[in-house]
């Protein structure tokens, strides 16, 4: 669905009995770090709040989750570039056209990805950088990062000003949706997983980049609660939805 002047914003999905689906946008147990490191990394921002992240896929696509833009008009959303900080710093960019994908389900999360068009095209420094994509999934236990603006605390709701990240580890699907691990059959093929104990994205962090070896491998998408034991982060999957990203990113 293409969208140009419609309603886009954060969701929250719910599930049946202690199964709930939630929309994780947080970082925890991370640290603070400096945007010439993740040059790729954007804050999605409405009415002069972050609400999202996202990432540089070329001079003027940024690449996020669908259920990012479900609830805010696109004539107020803005994308922050080349800033350490979600609230100073870099350029602050209007949006031009977005779209999500066909086959995005907001009970499931299955294909949870939306391309932005900016207004203004992009020029690339130190600070400000695409990310290639990854064709193929990294493997188990395969090392990862993840970055954003989110909330570092479960219990607070104030999130932190600076951009954060935190190491974690691939978990492959078929053991992410095992009996081993929580979700079960709630992890689907559009999905990815990462687990670190102690460590998570959450409230603030959606469609912020999972990036392993260098290529952006996942999307920051949903999960149970915030870096509960055996309850992984659950991302959308780069190498299964590259071919939508790569197509729809020259006809939007």
């Amino acid at each position: 669905m293409l969208v140009t002047d419609v309603a886009v914003g954060i969701l929250t999905a719910t599930r049946a009995k202690a199964n709930i689906l939630k929309i994780d946008q947080r970082i925890i147990g991370g640290i603070a770090v400096n945007i010439s490191s993740f040059p790729w990394q954007v804050s999605l921002q409405s009415s002069g709040e972050h609400f999202c992240g996202g990432a540089v896929y070329n001079e003027n696509i940024v690449i996020t989750a669908a259920h990012c833009l479900q609830a805010v008009k696109i004539s107020a959303l803005k994308v922050r570039v080349g800033s350490s900080y979600w609230n100073s710093g870099g350029t602050l960019l209007a949006v031009a056209a977005l779209k999500w994908h066909t086959n995005y389900d907001n009970l499931t999360q299955v294909n949870d990805v939306a391309i932005i068009r900016l207004a203004t095209n992009l020029t690339f420094s130190s600070s400000v950088k695409p990310i290639e994509l990854a064709t193929t999934d990294p493997a188990d236990n395969a090392a990862a990062v993840v970055t954003g603006w989110g909330r570092t605390d479960v219990g607070k709701y104030s999130r932190p000003s600076e951009l954060r990240a935190i190491d974690v580890n691939i978990v492959s699907r078929d053991k992410c949706s095992s009996s081993r691990y929580g979700h079960g059959l709630y992890v689907k093929p559009s999905m990815i997983c990462t687990y670190a104990n102690g460590k998570d994205h959450c409230y603030g962090d959606s469609g912020s980049p999972l990036v392993s070896g260098g290529l952006m491998v996942g999307i920051v998408s949903w999960g149970y609660g915030c870096a509960l034991p055996d309850y992984p982060g659950v991302y959308a999957d780069i190498a299964d939805l590259r071919q939508w990203i790569v197509k729809n990113a020259v006809t939007i």
